[in-house]
């Protein structure tokens, strides 16, 4: 199976000598759970131009420093694919702005919170558990970093993880195959400290500072890895 990433943002400029761009982060992510998995790369973020939805086995759209109602020129036509993609029944699956990007393409709303944001390891209530998620357990953490949110889930969906911060933190589409989450399950604590360190000023010394001192506990990014990978599988011929 090839999974086509959509790179719709990259890591900031201070940061991109010393870690991977977000593509290479979800193939260290997924790898391991299915090394049969093939990659590649489209990215809007450097002028890519989309492919047609129906000639792709599965989608993964990933994060980006830009919102949902930001002027991007990129931002209709990837709306566009994000609705072509579930009409072409192809897998897709989002995080962060792709979490975002998908709901809204597809009914519901995102924007910024009034909560301000969301940094460090966040712990995630499991509420709906679709196939691909069985097993699951009650709650799990991975990496966040966002002020936007899913405010409004689209029709005909299932929330699968929230939190008191973020109560639309995980959606599965019920009716084509998709599903998102909020949260970073590719970022590494170093990576997500580095990034928080890097945006110090905008965020604010003491949040940062208790962001950093969450990434002691450990992640569990590589269970959402198998997630998605899972999802990804299930989906093989939808």
């Amino acid at each position: 199976m090839k999974i086509t990433i959509v790179e719709t943002g990259l890591p900031p400029e201070e940061l991109r000598n010393d870690w991977p761009r977000y593509p290479e982060m979800f193939r260290a992510l997924m790898s391991p759970a299915d090394p049969g998995i093939q990659f590649e790369t489209v990215s809007v973020a450097l002028g890519e131009q989309l492919p047609e939805p129906s000639s792709l086995e599965g989608v993964l759209i990933t994060g980006s420093a830009s919102g949902v109602y930001d002027p991007e020129p990129w931002m209709e036509s990837l709306f566009r694919f994000i609705r072509a993609t579930a009409g072409a029944r192809t897998p897709q699956f989002g995080i962060c702005f792709g979490h975002q990007a998908m709901a809204e393409a597809l009914g519901g709303k995102a924007e910024k919170s009034t909560k301000g944001w969301a940094i460090g390891r966040n712990t995630y209530d499991v509420c709906y558990q679709p196939e691909w998620m069985a097993g699951a357990t009650a709650s799990f953490s991975i990496a966040a970093s966002h002020q936007d949110q899913v405010v409004t889930a689209p029709p005909a969906t299932q929330v699968t993880a929230q939190s008191d911060f973020c109560s639309i933190a995980g959606l599965h589409y019920q009716t084509f195959p998709a599903a998102s989450f909020q949260g970073h399950p590719e970022f590494s604590a170093g990576f997500s400290s580095a990034l928080h360190q890097s945006r110090r000023e905008r965020i604010g010394k003491d949040q940062v500072d208790r962001a950093l001192e969450s990434f002691k506990r450990p992640l569990d990014g590589a269970l959402v890895g198998q997630w998605m990978v899972r999802f990804f599988q299930e989906n093989r011929s939808a």
